[in-house]
């Protein structure tokens, strides 16, 4: 803005200075006095309707209420001069050079929402003579105001779509309808509260606050005026005092928390049924337009009920706080908000809408009819005052994931991240490697149809590699050596590549892959090693077991310095994250073969990263976390030391007698060798000073044996 009065220039960026016209005085106004022609003169109209919030400023596309001279002339040298009709609603005044199409900054400077209807008159248009520009050029800014199309968080996100241009403007028109629900605050519905039920005879549950450094203690208070000032929690006299827990993001920084699991674990759980996977899928299979949707803090968005509100108190250095809304972590929040989709969008759900939790999918047979369905869902959410993140509005994309599936215009096809931890498991190039690829199919072996007969080419690889180790009979120095050059040198033959192949088709394809049945537990196989984590989902039920989906990745640079039970706890953390849909509300049997897991449930005073996982796993229904020995557990272990992607742990990285251990974990021959070992005069002293020594000195060159996990080397 130029004011010409005082040589005053503001910019506001990309905030916008608004001015009453009475109060601005420039050149330009005096020379509006001098006569001007009709054909440079328009009035600007609404191109469409449009919602704008109190307090709110929105991009509105506008039309002149004559033919564009400018478009017949094609003179886009010419500038125009807009001046707002009335005060309210407010158009940014200033000067244009428009193209094809106009868009101005129109605000709503009133405490209550404005409705602009199509064809209203907002602006006035009119074409700059030369001694204008050139006044204002004398003023040393540019005149010209480019135009600018929407952006940021209420913008949709129109990317990897096949909309054509005209489609997406529809679509644009249509969210800037909604301006109510796609909002930048958190909504409040009063369709329903969240109600936390007791078992009998519970007594309140009372945590000391943690000590927290001054860093971190500024973290907590920031985030307390922020949900304070939000109305998300008020001052408490409760009984009930849970903790708050720093739990570190990925990118370093930390995340408020509260420990809920000893509230959880007295908590009735909602039984409200969560949509079946398979039904919601079968619903899309014709649908040729999806998007989906996603609520702005969903959970804030659902009122606690008076009398639980209570229960969710937390405590702090700054004194006791409790939830006004439904917060992260408690054990019966999905349901509550399923619920609450289910009743917002009754009438609406199955025909054309899906609700599984927090994803809201819309599909329709055309684009006009998904505009339609689009509307409606909108005025649905609208009336439930609920509100929506644009920007994580998947609009119509040309592929798109939802529960475990991709979902395209020609039908859906299974996620291939949930099979390719298998279909990109390696070829082996060591004996170690088909060692734990057999593992891995050989755990499903009763269900791959003539499994020894496909496999015996890569059994033949092992049995050979056993007789070497029969006929050993040099010192155990020797054996090492021997089993690092059978490590390295495999013969790898055209029978063994169809074999290896057959074994990973048939294993991601029925009937060892399958449909989860949401009517039977699910059982969550789990392995973690140096370097990845490998987790299995199964069922079991009929006498049979069934997989639902493999996974596996490698640890970042820092997990790798974890400990082994920090490893198996990371391991059940992101499989229980990574599998939600199905595990979300369903109970949830673990299988791992670290002992120390259970733990995980019940451990009392921890903070830091333990802390944030266990209070992640609590919000599900886990019914029990059971040891299982790693040679019960072949399948995750295999997928856990051969993760996605390929570029796994440096062999520098894995000690020589560590590869050698692994070389035969599940084979008999570390059993026969241990015998061998105890049958041995000489080497069971050694072994008995071995272990009966208190310390080892890695430099005694009188006695270079080791043991290992009993194994003498």
């Amino acid at each position: 803005v130029l004011i010409h009065k005082h040589n005053l220039q503001i910019d506001g960026g990309r905030q916008y200075a608004y001015f009453k016209t009475k109060n601005i005085h420039t050149q330009v106004q005096q020379e509006r006095k001098e006569k001007v022609n009709n054909d440079d003169e328009y009035v600007l109209l609404a191109n469409e309707r449009i919602k704008i919030s109190p307090f709110h400023a929105f991009n509105i596309e506008v039309k002149p209420n004559k033919p564009f001279s400018i478009i017949e002339k094609k003179n886009e040298e010419d500038e125009y001069e807009v001046t707002s009709i009335k005060e309210t609603p407010r158009v940014a005044n200033g000067i244009i050079a428009p193209s094809q199409y106009i868009t101005l900054q129109v605000a709503n400077l009133t405490k209550r929402t404005m409705i602009i209807h199509q064809n209203q008159p907002l602006a006035n248009m009119t074409r700059l003579n030369q001694s204008q520009i050139n006044m204002m050029q004398h003023g040393t800014i540019s005149s010209t105001i480019n135009q600018t199309k929407l952006t940021g968080e209420n913008e949709p996100n129109l990317i990897n779509t096949d909309l054509d241009e005209h489609q997406k403007k529809e679509i644009k028109k249509l969210i800037h309808t909604f301006p109510d629900v796609f909002n930048e605050q958190v909504g409040r519905t009063k369709k329903l509260q969240h109600r936390i039920n007791l078992a009998p005879d519970v007594q309140a549950h009372n945590s000391p606050p943690f000590r927290y450094a001054p860093a971190r203690k500024q973290i907590i208070e920031e985030n307390l005026k922020d949900m304070l000032d939000q109305g998300i929690i008020l001052p408490s006299a409760s009984p009930w005092a849970s903790s708050v827990i720093l739990a570190p993001k990925k990118d370093g920084t930390l995340r408020f928390c509260v420990d809920y699991r000893k509230l959880n674990s007295a908590t009735i759980r909602d039984a409200y049924p969560i949509p079946r996977i398979d039904d919601t899928l079968d619903s899309l299979q014709e649908a040729k337009f999806v998007s989906t949707l996603a609520l702005r803090s969903g959970y804030w968005q659902v009122e606690m009920d008076k009398n639980s509100r209570e229960k969710t108190a937390f405590v702090t250095h700054k004194g006791l706080f409790e939830f006004n809304v439904m917060s992260f972590g408690l054990t019966s929040a999905p349901a509550t908000f399923q619920r609450l989709m289910d009743i917002v969008l009754a009438g609406l759900k199955w025909q054309y809408c899906l609700v599984y939790i927090d994803d809201v999918v819309i599909f329709s047979p055309t684009f006009e009819q998904h505009i339609k369905d689009l509307e409606k869902v909108f005025q649905a959410l609208q009336s439930a005052n609920l509100t929506l993140k644009a920007s994580k509005y998947q609009v119509c994309r040309r592929e798109m994931r939802y529960l475990g599936h991709i979902i395209t215009q020609n039908g859906i096809k299974p996620d291939p991240d949930l099979i390719k931890s298998v279909k990109n498991f390696p070829q082996p190039k060591k004996i170690k490697d088909v060692q734990s690829f057999l593992g891995l199919t050989g755990y499903y072996r009763r269900f791959i149809k003539d499994y020894s007969k496909i496999a015996e080419p890569l059994q033949q690889q092992l049995r050979n590699s056993q007789k070497d180790y029969s006929k050993i009979a040099e010192p155990l120095q020797q054996q090492l050596r021997n089993s690092q050059k059978g490590n390295h040198h495999l013969n790898w033959s055209r029978g063994c590549t169809d074999a290896f192949e057959i074994l990973k088709n048939r294993l991601t394809n029925a009937p060892i892959m399958n449909t989860p049945n949401f009517e039977q537990p699910f059982i969550l196989e789990l392995d973690a090693c140096e370097y990845g984590v490998g987790a299995v989902l199964t069922q079991e039920y009929e006498e049979k077991k069934y997989v639902i989906a493999y996974a596996s990745r490698t640890l970042s640079t820092d997990e790798r310095k974890y400990g082994a039970t920090e490893r198996e706890a990371l391991a059940i953390v992101w499989a229980t994250k990574n599998f939600r849909p199905y595990l979300e509300g369903n109970k949830i049997y673990v299988r791992s073969d670290c002992k120390a897991l259970e733990w995980m449930r019940t451990a009392k005073d921890v903070t830091g990263r333990l802390a944030g996982w266990a209070m992640k796993l609590s919000a599900y229904q886990i019914e029990e976390i059971k040891y299982r020995p790693g040679k019960l557990n072949a399948n995750a272990d295999s997928l856990s030391r051969n993760p996605l992607p390929d570029d796994i742990v440096n062999q520098h990285e894995v000690s020589t007698i560590e590869t050698a251990v692994n070389l035969w974990q599940n084979t008999n021959i570390l059993k026969d060798l241990k015998e061998e070992q105890q049958a041995d005069p000489k080497l069971k002293q050694i072994i008995n000073f071995l272990e009966t020594k208190t310390t080892t000195d890695s430099n005694d060159k009188r006695n270079p044996h080791i043991l290992v996990n009993g194994l003498l080397y």
